[in-house]
């Protein structure tokens, strides 16, 4: 994933102040290159931001457009930074998940978008996603 982004302009730009935890997130995150676990998160920053604070920035930063949010396949929420035309009003991660079976990582699969599809009138949709399972390269080397 290794985003390289000013962090600090990306707060600014979504009305956020600049704290060394919200920083220490975003570029823990973007370091990666899959999507991050809350309780890894949690278990790296533990001294540094609290689990209350930690939550908190995680749901402002998906509020935000900053971030979005894959649950893997034990249920629990990972994060990986939102492409650039992401907004606080406007998620646009409409691409493919591969959760590895073997290592239990999730990798957004920027380059492979889903479809358009039409909903039915009456309906509305929030959210959109497609997960893949199997193998992922690291584990089939």
């Amino acid at each position: 994933m290794a985003i390289n982004r000013n962090f600090e302009l990306l707060l600014h730009d979504n009305q956020l102040k600049v704290t060394n935890p919200r920083l220490s997130v975003l570029k823990l995150i973007a370091d990666q290159e899959a999507a991050t676990s809350q309780p890894m998160l949690e278990k790296v920053l533990g001294k540094e931001v609290d689990r209350v604070t930690l939550y908190r920035i995680l749901k402002t930063f998906e509020e935000k457009g900053i971030l979005h949010k894959i649950i893997d396949l034990n249920g629990t929420a990972n994060y990986a930074i939102c492409s650039s035309d992401c907004t606080a009003h406007n998620h646009r991660d409409e691409h493919f998940h591969f959760n590895c079976s073997n290592c239990h990582k999730v990798y957004c699969m920027d380059d492979f978008h889903l479809p358009a599809i039409a909903m039915p009138p009456g309906f509305t949709a929030a959210t959109l996603s497609l997960a893949i399972t199997g193998i992922c390269n690291h584990c089939n080397q």
